[in-house]
């Protein structure tokens, strides 16, 4: 899906995991005036609903252009997420759980950042959160503020003076405070899939650490959550 763009429009790649996290983080790309280009990955994850609720959002949203990229991470393995010889965990882990995917947000990162040079976008937006998350070490203001830097020397743009900046709008927000963002925002969140396990048809498990803080996260902010949950 490709809308064309005009000269001296200001751009953003958006990573768009078909999540309420990402979505939310579109929508305020959008609403702080970017021309969005999604970039959603296919890396071998168990919920493969997901990108077509990436695919629901970046229309409904109306981005200016949508890339699905095959990225088979799930060949290495490491991951309840993409390993379906891990199980993913239904109680809560101390540390660091199953379902990190090694280096994922690197490597998403690395590709988001090739695609902003080449459009020339000022920004690129991620939605990772160090509240309401899971653990992940790289959902970490520290990490944030790292691959920064590594933007500002890694590429010709900031060699040559220009600037990338790497957008997390949702970092120190709670879920709710995420949830009541994208409502304002206009986001419909029942067009999103956020379970590690969700089934073909996007129906969450109700249980795994992700549908917990989404749940959580509507109670708290006092909306209807429209989550389909499968049968117990």
């Amino acid at each position: 899906m490709t809308i064309a763009a005009g000269a001296g429009v200001r751009r953003a790649v958006v990573l768009l995991s078909g999540g309420l996290d990402s979505a939310t983080s579109l929508a305020v790309a959008r609403e702080s005036g970017f021309l969005c280009y999604a970039l959603t990955f296919d890396y071998g994850q168990r919920s493969r609903a997901e990108t077509r609720a990436a695919a629901a959002q970046a229309r409904a949203q109306g981005v200016t252009e949508h890339r699905v990229l095959s990225l088979p991470l799930g060949e290495f393995g490491g991951s309840a997420l993409t390993d379906t010889g891990i199980t993913v965990p239904t109680e809560e882990t101390r540390g660091i759980p199953s379902t990190y995917v090694p280096a994922r947000n690197t490597v998403f990162l690395a590709y988001a950042l090739a695609w902003a040079e080449v459009l020339e976008a000022g920004a690129i937006f991620i939605g990772v959160n160090a509240l309401d998350y899971s653990g992940y070490p790289d959902c970490r203001p520290e990490y944030v503020a790292a691959f920064q830097r590594l933007i500002h020397l890694a590429t010709r743009t900031g060699v040559e003076g220009g600037r990338i900046s790497l957008e997390a709008p949702l970092l120190h927000l709670g879920k709710s405070e995420i949830i009541q963002t994208g409502v304002r925002l206009g986001v419909d969140f029942a067009k999103t899939v956020s379970c590690y396990q969700a089934d073909a048809e996007g129906r969450a498990c109700g249980r795994c650490d992700s549908c917990r803080l989404r749940r959580k996260g509507f109670a708290v902010a006092g909306i209807d959550d429209p989550t389909v949950y499968r049968a117990a």
